[in-house]
């Protein structure tokens, strides 16, 4: 089981491959779902429950759902050892703006039920497919061109990106491990124009997203 929090959400799961288990709100008549039994609580209960410093609402407990791979995605997202809930849930919520159907995970990965990674994806999980894979075996048996993203790639503005291809991000602090960059087709970069040094790097989840918005406006 893993926990979904707020209405707005909740209200949201009927439609998707996930199962609702147990509601609790604080309020049933703002939350009427069809075949779906509601617990009232009160604010104090409700806070004893949720994950979030100062809940809203309610909260769903729902059911894990068995992995399976997608076969047709057209661009992909290959995560290599993010860890940060909170990024996670953002690249989750870009997937699901630009219609990439599928995530895929090394096992290192922060855990997608992580009650910050489902309230930072703002539903857009319940769109994604995300499936944990060791890496290296995944794409050295993946035949669509690997792209990761790199200080020293080329100018990501200049590159020609293909139809159907996976991107892989890299750990926050490390990058692309070693093992995964030698499988790389070609590696692409956000240019700096700032003069200033004192930024070494962008955000991934940040990264994903400008990198995403040129992707498709080549589309």
């Amino acid at each position: 089981m893993f926990l979904v929090e707020g209405n707005k959400t909740i209200k949201e799961i009927p439609a998707s491959t996930y199962r609702i288990n147990e509601i609790f709100s604080v309020n049933p008549s703002d939350l009427i779902l069809e075949s779906q039994s509601i617990t009232p609580i009160s604010s104090a209960e409700l806070k004893k429950i949720s994950f979030l410093q100062h809940p809203k609402d309610s909260v769903a407990v729902c059911e894990l759902k068995e992995e399976s791979l997608l076969k047709e995605t057209g661009v992909q997202l290959i995560l290599d050892g993010i860890q940060d809930p909170g990024n996670l849930g953002t690249i989750i919520r870009l997937a699901d703006w630009f219609g990439i159907s599928q995530i895929i995970c090394s096992d290192d990965t922060a855990d997608f039920y992580n009650p910050k990674v489902i309230q930072a994806s703002m539903g857009s999980f319940l769109r994604v497919n995300i499936v944990y894979q060791d890496l290296e075996s995944y794409l050295a048996e993946n035949t669509q061109p690997i792209i990761g993203t790199d200080m020293n790639g080329t100018s990501f503005y200049e590159y020609p990106f293909p139809k159907n291809f996976n991107l892989v991000l890299g750990n926050e602090g490390n990058g692309i491990r070693p093992e995964i960059e030698k499988l790389l087709t070609d590696k692409i970069t956000v240019p700096r124009f700032g003069k200033s040094r004192a930024t070494e790097s962008l955000n991934v989840a940040m990264s994903a997203g400008i990198i995403l918005g040129q992707i498709f406006k080549q589309k």
